[in-house]
C-alpha cells in the first residue's frame, strides 16, 4: 500500500477558486439540477489525482452496470481549479470527481456538488465510514470518504528505549518529559518534528496539538474557542513555539514542511517522533528501505492528551458528483462500487499487486481496514483501525466556507511566533481576530 501525499499548496487554489466562484454565481448556487438518470449503456468521466483502478477491475464494473469510465488523472491542483472553472461557467468537467474535507463548507455554499445522500443511503454508510461527517454540511453529504487519512503520533521505539523508556506516553506531559528524556540521554539532539513553515501542514498540526490539550478550533459558528491562555488551542502553540526554542525541534523545521519533515527527518532518524504524522506512513514511508533509514523501528502510539489518549483527528478526500454532471445516477453507481469494501481492500493490496490501485491510500472502510489486517497487508493495521474508529473531524460542525483564509492566518502567524518576529500571545490573538471577522462575514 502507498499513501498519497498530502496537499501544502491547497490554501491559494482554494481561495483563488472559490473568489472566483463567489464573483460569478453571487452566492446562488453552481449549476442546475439536472441530468440524465440513465445509467446503463452511458460513459462517465472520472476526474482523480490518482492513476486509474486495474483495467480488470473497470472492465468488470462495466460488465455489471453497462457503465463505461474514462479515468482522467490530473494532480490535486489543477483538479481544484478544474472543478471551480467547470462550476462557475456551468459547463460540463466530469461526472465524479474529488471532495476535500476543507472545502466541503464552500462546496455546500456554493451548491457545486449533488447532496450525495439523494443517491446513496449514506445512513448505511456511518458505522463502517468512521469519518463521512466530515463532508456533512448544511444537514447534506456533499461526498462519500474515499481515503481514510487522519492524524497520527510516531514514535522511533528503539530511540526511546534507548534513552531508557520502554512505556509509551499516553499524555502530553509525559510525552514532552519522554523527548526531553531523549535529548538528554544524547539518542537525539532534536527528537521533536514539528514543520513551522508557513503552509496547511502547520494548521494540521496545531488543530492535532489543540485537540491533544482538551481544547477546540472553532465553535458551530465559527467562533474562535482558542483565544484565552488557559485553552487547549493556546496551550497547543505555546507547547509547539516552546518545543523548538527550547531545542527539542531542529532550528532548521522553521522553513521544514510536513511531508519534508517525515521524509528528511523521521525517515532518516533525525528525530524520534512526530506527534501529528500521516495515517499509512509506517508502511508507505517509514519502513522502505529504499525511503528509510529506520525500518521496523517506528510505531504508531495512541495520541497523547491530558488526562490520557486523545482523539485522531481527520483530513480525507471525498468522492463526489459535481451539478454539471451528464450522468448523476451514473456516477452514484460508480462511486457506491469504487468505495465497496472488498474493492477497497483490493484496491489497497489484500489480494495481491494485480489488483491495487496505484497511489490508493488508506480505505474508508473499517471493513477493508479489518480484511487488510487480517491479511497481513496493512502495518499495524489493527492500531490504524483502531484510531480510525475514533478519528474526529477538524471542525464538529463541518468547516467553514472560509477556512482557507483561516488556515492561512493559521500557518502564518505561528510561523511568525516561531520566528520570534511575534509572541505566542500575539499569534493567537491575530487568528482569533480573523476568525471572528471570517464568522461575521466583513
Amino acid at each position: 500500500m502507498t499513501l498519497k501525499p498530502r496537499r501544502h499548496t491547497r490554501n491559494a487554489v482554494i481561495a483563488g477558486a472559490v473568489a472566483l466562484g463567489l464573483t460569478l454565481t453571487g452566492c446562488t448556487g453552481g449549476g442546475s439540477a439536472g441530468g440524465s438518470t440513465q445509467t446503463k449503456g452511458v460513459t462517465i468521466t472520472v476526474a482523480w489525482m490518482n492513476p486509474a483502478p486495474p483495467k480488470a477491475a473497470l472492465d468488470a464494473f462495466t460488465k455489471s452496470t453497462g457503465i463505461t469510465v474514462k479515468w482522467t488523472s490530473i494532480d490535486w491542483d489543477n483538479l481544484q481549479t478544474k472543478i471551480a472553472a467547470a462550476a462557475t461557467s456551468k459547463t460540463y468537467f466530469a461526472d465524479v470527481t474529488d471532495v476535500d474535507w476543507s472545502r466541503v463548507g464552500q462546496l455546500s455554499r456554493l451548491d457545486w456538488f449533488y447532496p450525495i445522500d439523494n443517491y446513496i443511503d449514506t445512513k448505511k454508510l456511518k458505522s463502517d465510514m468512521p469519518q463521512l461527517s466530515s463532508f456533512v454540511s448544511g444537514g447534506k453529504v456533499i461526498g462519500i470518504p474515499f481515503d481514510s487519512s487522519y492524524m497520527v503520533t510516531t514514535v522511533n521505539k528503539d530511540q526511546f528505549a534507548q534513552a531508557g523508556i520502554t512505556t509509551m506516553p499516553t499524555t502530553m506531559t509525559e510525552y514532552t518529559d519522554d523527548l526531553k528524556q531523549v535529548k538528554a540521554k544524547g539518542v537525539s539532539a532534536t527528537p521533536l518534528n514539528i514543520p513551522f513553515a508557513a503552509a496547511e501542514g502547520l494548521s494540521t498540526y496545531w488543530y492535532e496539538a489543540t485537540e491533544a490539550f482538551g481544547g477546540t478550533v472553532l465553535d458551530s459558528k465559527g467562533k474562535p474557542q482558542f483565544a484565552s491562555p488557559d485553552s487547549g488551542g493556546y496551550k497547543a502553540a505555546k507547547w509547539m513555539v516552546d518545543s523548538l526554542k527550547d531545542g527539542l525541534v531542529p532550528a532548521g523545521n522553521i522553513n521544514v514542511t510536513d511531508s519534508q519533515g517525515m521524509q528528511n527527518l523521521m525517515a532518516k532518524g533525525v528525530v524520534s517522533s512526530t506527534f501529528s504524522d500521516y495515517s499509512g506512513n509506517v508502511g508507505s514511508l517509514y519502513d522502505v528501505p529504499a525511503s528509510s533509514d529506520v525500518v521496523g523501528k517506528t510505531v504508531y502510539i495512541p495520541t497523547p492528551g491530558v488526562d490520557g489518549t486523545a482523539s485522531n483527528l481527520g483530513n480525507p478526500d471525498g468522492i463526489g458528483i459535481p451539478k454539471q454532471a451528464k450522468y448523476p445516477a451514473a456516477a452514484a453507481k460508480f462511486i457506491e462500487w469504487i468505495t465497496a469494501t472488498e474493492n477497497q481492500a483490493d484496491f489497497a493490496g489484500a489480494s495481491g499487486p494485480d489488483k491495487v490501485m496505484p497511489n490508493y491510500p488508506t480505505p474508508s472502510r473499517l471493513s477493508a481496514m479489518k480484511i487488510l489486517t487480517e491479511n497481513g497487508k496493512l502495518a499495524q493495521g489493527a492500531e490504524l483501525s483502531e484510531l480510525l474508529s475514533k478519528s474526529k473531524p477538524v471542525f464538529a460542525s463541518g468547516a467553514p466556507s472560509w477556512y482557507p483564509e483561516f488556515s492561512r492566518s493559521v500557518s502564518t502567524n505561528l510561523h511568525s511566533a516561531a520566528v520570534g518576529t511575534i509572541s505566542v500571545d500575539a499569534a493567537i490573538k491575530a487568528i482569533a481576530a480573523q476568525a471572528t471577522k471570517l464568522a461575521n462575514g466583513s
